[in-house]
């Protein structure tokens, strides 16, 4: 990580010790069901299809329409595809810092993901997609490079833009919970924190 983002999160951990605690609520799945749809391929979200269900029904989502920043090889997005009318995956597909992958995988990903009519994907970066993009998301889901100011940019429009918003990796990136942490501050949304699979927000 920068020395550029390492400030980023620690001025915002040293600005909310004088602000009001934001609470973390623990999110305990009472079921758990895998979905319809599974992609073999290693990831990092694995566990976390398992619970999907569980959070839909909890917090009676809609399925329409669903948003993913970071997609790489398409587990998740495959995922979430069992649920959703449409999901929409943007990423650059040439990986970052926090990945094992640094090559261009787009027509990989691409053609991994074609036997699936509802998913299209969109081969960018998150600052350019949400320069252009009006509409309002049932959910939207955030795995892109982990640091605070990225997180908390990409993260705050998708707030602003969706019902409910999944943050990955909150366990295993501190700066990525605390931009989450002060996106449920700006917005008065609700935080939830699952611990597993390198931890998963869901704001809403």
């Amino acid at each position: 990580m920068s020395l550029a983002m390492e400030y980023d999160h620690w001025k915002s951990v040293v600005r909310g010790l004088s602000k009001p605690k934001v609470p973390i609520e623990p999110y305990v799945p009472v079921d758990r069901r895998s979905p319809s749809r599974h992609l073999p391929v290693p990831s990092a979200w694995e566990g976390i299809p398992s619970i999907l269900a569980d959070i839909f029904q909890r917090f009676r989502l809609k399925t329409r329409l669903c948003l993913e920043f970071g997609v790489e090889y398409g587990y998740s997005t495959v995922a979430l595809s069992s649920f959703f009318d449409h999901v929409i995956g943007v990423d650059t597909f040439e990986g970052d810092k926090h990945t094992v992958n640094k090559s261009n995988i787009f027509e990989l990903t691409q053609e991994r993901l074609s036997v699936y009519p509802n998913i299209s994907l969109v081969r960018s970066d998150y600052r350019d997609y949400i320069r252009n993009e009006v509409r309002n998301f049932d959910l939207i889901h955030v795995d892109i490079v982990h640091t605070f100011a990225d997180t908390y940019a990409c993260g705050l429009w998708s707030a602003q833009h969706s019902h409910c918003t999944l943050f990955h990796d909150t366990q295993s990136f501190p700066q990525v919970k605390q931009a989450v942490r002060e996106i449920a501050r700006a917005t008065g949304k609700r935080f939830y924190n699952y611990q597993e699979s390198h931890g998963l927000g869901v704001l809403l």
